[in-house]
C-alpha cells in the first residue's frame, strides 16, 4: 500500500517534471532564437520593410504611385464621401463614448 502511494506520487512529480521541462525547452528556444542572427531571407525581407517605410515618410505616401494612382484614390474617395457624407476618410475615426 504504501509503495502504491510512493508509485502514484512519482508519476505525477514525472508528469509535472514533464510539463515545466517541455516550457522551459520551449521559452529557452525563443530566447536562443532572438539571440542569434536571422536567416538571410528573413534579414533581406525585414531590410526591405524599414527600406519602404524610409521611403515612403520622405515621400508622403505611397512609393512609386504614379498619376493613375492618385486618379483611382480621389475617385474612391469622392465615391465614399457621396456614399457616407462629409468627413475626411483619410484619417482614422475619433469615438466619444459618454
Amino acid at each position: 500500500m504504501i509503495l502504491r502511494q510512493i508509485l502514484r506520487l512519482s508519476s505525477l512529480f514525472r508528469s509535472a517534471l514533464s510539463v515545466q521541462l517541455r516550457r522551459n525547452i520551449g521559452l529557452s528556444a525563443i530566447v536562443f532564437n532572438k539571440t542569434k542572427e536571422l536567416d538571410p531571407v528573413q534579414k533581406l525581407f525585414l531590410d526591405k520593410i524599414r527600406e519602404y517605410n524610409t521611403k515612403s515618410k520622405q515621400a508622403g505616401g505611397p512609393i512609386d504611385a504614379g498619376p493613375e494612382f492618385q486618379k483611382e484614390m480621389n475617385e474612391s474617395l469622392a465615391r465614399l464621401q457621396r456614399a457616407y457624407g462629409e468627413g475626411d476618410l483619410t484619417k482614422f475615426p475619433e469615438f466619444k463614448f459618454e
